[in-house]
C-alpha cells in the first residue's frame, strides 16, 4: 500500500514540474493565433513527437528492466509533456481554454472565478446557497489561483491543461501496479491520446475518466479476491480501499462518471457474489451421490454455506461504498443539510436528449485508427473473458455503459435522462485500453511465430527484427493519431481564439466583442455600491461578465446549470414580473418582496422599446432542450432617485443605491 502511494505521488509530482515548466515556456512564446497559421500545428507535432519518443525510450528501458529508475521517469516525463503541448501550444496565443467563454464552458470558468474569490463551498452563481455541483477540482483551482495572484478565468486554462497531465501520468502510475510496466506505459499512451481528443473540453471530468479503466480492474480484484484458491481474507482489501477513496474524490469532481464507476462496481460485486455461490454449488455438486435425487444446481446455489460465500465480495461493496460516502460528504455535505430545509427541489439537470443519446454508442465500427483499435479490444474482451481478470473487469464496465445507456432511453418516458451520451469517452478509454492489450497478445503471438522452426541464433535475430518493425508500427501509429488532436478539437480551438477575454481582446486579434466593456460595467457598478464584487448581486443575461468577475449572479445561465435550490423557474416569474410593473415605485416593491436577495445592479441591452435580458427556459425533451425569449423593462420604471442609470457600449448599468 506504502509502495503504490509513493508510485502514484512521484508520478503526480514529476507530472507537475514538466507541465508547469512546460506551460511557462509556452507562454512566453509569440506564435500567431492557430486559426491563422499552420506554425503552431507545425510546433505541436514537432513537440509530440519528441515527447513520444521520450516514452517509447521509458518503454524500451522498462521492458528491459520492469523496475528502471530511469524508465518510469522518461515514460511520467513524456506522458506529460505530451499531454501539455497537445494543448499548451494550440492555445499558446489565446489566455483562453477550449471553447472560450462559450456553450458550457460559460458555468465552468464562472465557477472557477468563483473559487477563486472565496474559500468556501458556495454556489457559483446563487448569494447565501452551497454548491450543487461537486466544487472539489474548481475549489483547488481557485485556491491556487487565489494563491499565485491571477484571475480565476485567466487560472482556467494553465489548471486545466496541468490537471489533466496529472491525471494521465497518475494513471500510467496505477496501471504499472497492475499489469507489466512496459505495457503499463503503452496503455497509458494510448488513454492520454483518447482523453486529449474526446474528453479534454471538460478536463474536470477527464480526469475522473481517464482513472475509471485502472480502477475497474482494481475494483473487481478486490470485490473477486476471495474467489481465487487460498485466499486469505485479507486478500484484496487494499484494492478495495483504493476503489472507495477513488469513488469518493471523483465524487467531489464529477458526479455522472461517479454514478457511473459506483454502478459498475456494483455490477461487478453481484457478479462476484453469483460466482462464489455457483462455485461453491458446483463443489457440492461434485461431491453429491448422483441419480434421481441430486439437488439442482440453483437450489444448491440458494443454500446457506453458498450464500455465505457470497456475502464476501457484497460486504466489500459496502465497505468501499462507506469509504467513497464519507469523502464525498467533504463536498456533498453543505448542500445535502441545505435540502432538508427544501423537501421537494425539482432538478433539470438530466433534461437533455441529443442525437447521441439516442442511439447505441459503437465505435468500434468507425473506419479509423480508433475504430480499429476499440474493435481489436471489444474481440479480445470477449475472447479473453474467461481467464483474464483484466478482461473481466474492462468487460463488465463496457457492459455498464451499454446498460446505463439503455436505461437513459428508458428513463425518458419518466421525463429525464441518465445523460448517457456523456459517457463515451469513457467507453472510448475502456475499449482502447482492452485493445491495446489486443496488440500486445498479437505481437507477443508474432514473435514466437518468427522463431517457430528456426535455429536459436536466427530464431534470436528473426524475433529481434519483429519487436522492431511491431515497436516502428506502434509509434508511428501513435503519432498519426496524436497530430491529428488539434484537428478534432479544431472548432473548440477557434472559439478559444474568437472569444473576448477578460482583458477586452480577442486572441485571433480581430475586433472584440461586447465583453470589451465589461471592466468599465465593473468600474461603474464598484463606484456605487458599498459591497465587495463577491457580495453583490447583478442581474444580467450577459453571462460572461459573471464568469470573468465574481459578482454574485440574481440567474443562472439555464436551469440545467442552476443550484436546484436557487428557485430557477421562480425567479424568471419574477424578473416576467418586475418588468410589467406600472411604475417604479412598484418596481421597488416587488424588488424588495422576492424571497432571494435582490439585484443590486442591473446589466441589459437597449433597445426601441426599452433595456432588455435574454432569458431562458427549458423544453425537454427537444432539441436544443432551451428555448431563449426576451424580457424588456421600460425605461420608465427606473425613473427614480433609487436608481443611477450609465450607458456603456452597448449595456446599460442601473444600480440600485
Amino acid at each position: 500500500m506504502r509502495g503504490a502511494l509513493g508510485t502514484l505521488t512521484g508520478a503526480g509530482i514529476v507530472a507537475a514540474v514538466v507541465t508547469g515548466a512546460g506551460l511557462v515556456v509556452i507562454d512566453r512564446t509569440n506564435l500567431p493565433a492557430f486559426t491563422t497559421s499552420n506554425m503552431a500545428q507545425a510546433l505541436t507535432t514537432l513537440l509530440q513527437v519528441a515527447a513520444l519518443l521520450v516514452v517509447t525510450a521509458g518503454v524500451l528501458l522498462l521492458r528491459r528492466d520492469a523496475r528502471s529508475r530511469g524508465g518510469r521517469l522518461l515514460s511520467w516525463a513524456g506522458l506529460s509533456a505530451f499531454a501539455t503541448v497537445t494543448l499548451a501550444v494550440p492555445l499558446s496565443a489565446t489566455r483562453l481554454y477550449l471553447f472560450g467563454i462559450s456553450v458550457d464552458q460559460e458555468f465552468r470558468t464562472q465557477f472557477l472565478t468563483r473559487m477563486t474569490a472565496t474559500a468556501g463551498l458556495h454556489d457559483m452563481n446563487y448569494a447565501d446557497l452551497p454548491s450543487y455541483y461537486p466544487a472539489g477540482w474548481f475549489w483547488v483551482g481557485g485556491r491556487l489561483a487565489d494563491l499565485l495572484g491571477m484571475p480565476g478565468w485567466e487560472f482556467y486554462k494553465p489548471y486545466a491543461i496541468g490537471s489533466l497531465a496529472v491525471a494521465i501520468v497518475v494513471a500510467a502510475a496505477l496501471w504499472s501496479r497492475l499489469i507489466r510496466a512496459d505495457l503499463a506505459v503503452m496503455t497509458a499512451t494510448a488513454q492520454a491520446a483518447i482523453v486529449l481528443a474526446y474528453g479534454s473540453p471538460e478536463a474536470y471530468g477527464a480526469i475522473v475518466a481517464v482513472l475509471i479503466p485502472p480502477v475497474m480492474v482494481l475494483a473487481w480484484s478486490g470485490l473477486r479476491a476471495s474467489l481465487r484458491p487460498g485466499a486469505r481474507r485479507r486478500t484484496g482489501w487494499a484494492a478495495v480501499i483504493a476503489t472507495g477513496v477513488f469513488l469518493g474524490v471523483s465524487a467531489c469532481m464529477y458526479t455522472l462518471y461517479t454514478a457511473f464507476a459506483a454502478f459498475a462496481v456494483v455490477l461487478m460485486a453481484l457478479a462476484a457474489a453469483v460466482a462464489a455461490a455457483y462455485r461453491h454449488a458446483q463443489a457440492e455438486g461434485r461431491d453429491a451421490t448422483p441419480g434421481p435425487a441430486a439437488v439442482p444446481l440453483w437450489r444448491r446455489m440458494l443454500a446457506p454455506a453458498a450464500l455465505r460465500r457470497a456475502v464476501s465480495p457484497l460486504a466489500r461493496l459496502v465497505a468501499a461504498g462507506v469509504i467513497a460516502g464519507l469523502i464525498a460528504l467533504l463536498v456533498w455535505a453543505p448542500y445535502l443539510l441545505r435540502m432538508l430545509d427544501h423537501p421537494s427541489v425539482d432538478s433539470t439537470a438530466m433534461h437533455y436528449l441529443p442525437e447521441s443519446g439516442a442511439l447505441l454508442p459503437l465505435p468500434m465500427f468507425n473506419v479509423s485508427l480508433l475504430g480499429a483499435l476499440t474493435l481489436l479490444g471489444l474481440l479480445w474482451t470477449v475472447l479473453k473473458f474467461r481467464s483474464s481478470v483484466r478482461a473481466q473487469a474492462l468487460g463488465i464496465a463496457v457492459a455498464a455503459i451499454y446498460l446505463w445507456t439503455l436505461l437513459s432511453m428508458a428513463w425518458t418516458v419518466l421525463g429525464s435522462t441518465l445523460l448517457s451520451f456523456r459517457l463515451e469517452p469513457v467507453l472510448l478509454l475502456l475499449l482502447g485500453a482492452a485493445g491495446v492489450f489486443a496488440v500486445f497478445d498479437i505481437a507477443r503471438w508474432a514473435v514466437a511465430r518468427a522463431r517457430l522452426y528456426q535455429p536459436a541464433p536466427v530464431a534470436d535475430v528473426r524475433a529481434r527484427r519483429t519487436r522492431t518493425v511491431i515497436t516502428v508500427l506502434g509509434v508511428v501509429a501513435a503519432i498519426m493519431f496524436a497530430q491529428n488532436i488539434p484537428q478534432v478539437l479544431q472548432t473548440e480551438i477557434s472559439i478559444a481564439y474568437s472569444d473576448t477575454d477578460g482583458y477586452g481582446e480577442r486572441a485571433d486579434r480581430y475586433p472584440p466583442g461586447a465583453a470589451a466593456y465589461f471592466d468599465e460595467v465593473d468600474a461603474a457598478i464598484m463606484d456605487q455600491v458599498d459591497t465587495p464584487r463577491d457580495d453583490t448581486v447583478v442581474l444580467t443575461t450577459d453571462f460572461p461578465f459573471l464568469s470573468y468577475y465574481p459578482y454574485l449572479g440574481f440567474q443562472a445561465i439555464t436551469s440545467h446549470y442552476a443550484n436546484p435550490l436557487g428557485d430557477f423557474a421562480a425567479r424568471t416569474d419574477a424578473i416576467k414580473q418586475w418588468s410589467r410593473a406600472d411604475s417604479a415605485a412598484e418596481l421597488i416593491s416587488a424588488l424588495d418582496s422576492v424571497p432571494w436577495r435582490p439585484p443590486q445592479a442591473f446589466i441589459m441591452r437597449s433597445s426601441a422599446d426599452g433595456y432588455t435580458l435574454r432569458l431562458s427556459a427549458d423544453v425537454y425533451p427537444n432539441d436544443p432542450n432551451v428555448k431563449v425569449f426576451t424580457v424588456t423593462f421600460p425605461r420608465t420604471l427606473f425613473d427614480s432617485p433609487e436608481f443611477t442609470t450609465t450607458e456603456i457600449g452597448p449595456f446599460t448599468v442601473i444600480v440600485r443605491k
